[in-house]
């Protein structure tokens, strides 16, 4: 099923206590933040509107926890399609206002409507295509067991320059690990991330290339250098 035909309504989970203090952090985190970037909100919409048009925010479908679809909220950055102009690939369609929104992050400032949802958490594995899931290995589909991140342990060990298979390695040991101690220390570490744009882009492409899949390997220690 293509991800344009799936409807993107999330059902309720039963949360453990640990889950619960976690949905209230991000609830009151979420808000907070919210009300503090208003400002910013409000100038980046006006300079997305003005350099890409409306829609000003992106949506998208994207596999949440136990893999249930929700619509991802962004910042657009890229153009539509539109092969006449030879705007096929992401290389093509990316702004400079949108990689600057990238490499800063402030694209992701409406994702915080996620969190506020329920669809997300401020710290956990990457959202990503509903296309994916059926290409994971079964320990790599142990990345929906939590609900997705705004930020998360791949983001801080490398982001985009790392590959796929060791993305995947640093969401599963975050689940296996998990603890708010744990997220406090990814979220400070965010902050660094982001002032100093590491690994925005994998290298050779605009922003990260398509998960196909990942060979067949051993099983080893996954623990995050």
């Amino acid at each position: 099923m293509s991800v344009s035909a799936q409807v993107c309504v999330p059902r309720p989970d039963r949360d453990t206590r640990r889950d619960r203090v976690k949905r209230v952090i991000d609830l009151v985190g979420a808000a907070l933040l919210l009300l503090l970037a208003l400002p910013v909100l409000a100038v980046v919409a006006a300079l997305v509107a003005g350099g890409l048009g409306r829609p000003v925010l992106f949506r998208q479908c994207r596999a949440g926890r136990h893999g249930r679809p929700f619509e991802l909220v962004k910042f657009r950055t890229m153009h539509a399609p539109d092969p006449r102009r030879g705007r096929t690939a992401d290389g093509d369609r990316l702004t400079p206002l949108g990689r600057w929104l990238r490499a800063t992050s402030l694209d992701e400032l409406p994702t915080l409507w996620n969190v506020l949802r329920g669809d997300m958490s401020l710290v956990g594995p990457r959202p990503l295509l509903n296309d994916y899931l059926d290409r994971y290995s079964p320990t790599q589909a142990r990345r929906h067991e939590v609900r997705p991140g705004i930020t998360g342990l791949a983001q801080v060990r490398g982001r985009n320059a790392l590959s796929w298979e060791e993305k995947f390695d640093h969401d599963v040991w975050y689940v296996d690990h998990r603890s708010l101690r744990l997220d406090l220390r990814i979220l400070l570490e965010t902050a660094r991330t982001v002032l100093r744009r590491d690994g925005v882009n994998a290298e050779g492409v605009a922003t990260a290339p398509e998960f196909v899949g990942s060979r067949a390997r051993p099983e080893r220690d996954r623990t995050p250098a």
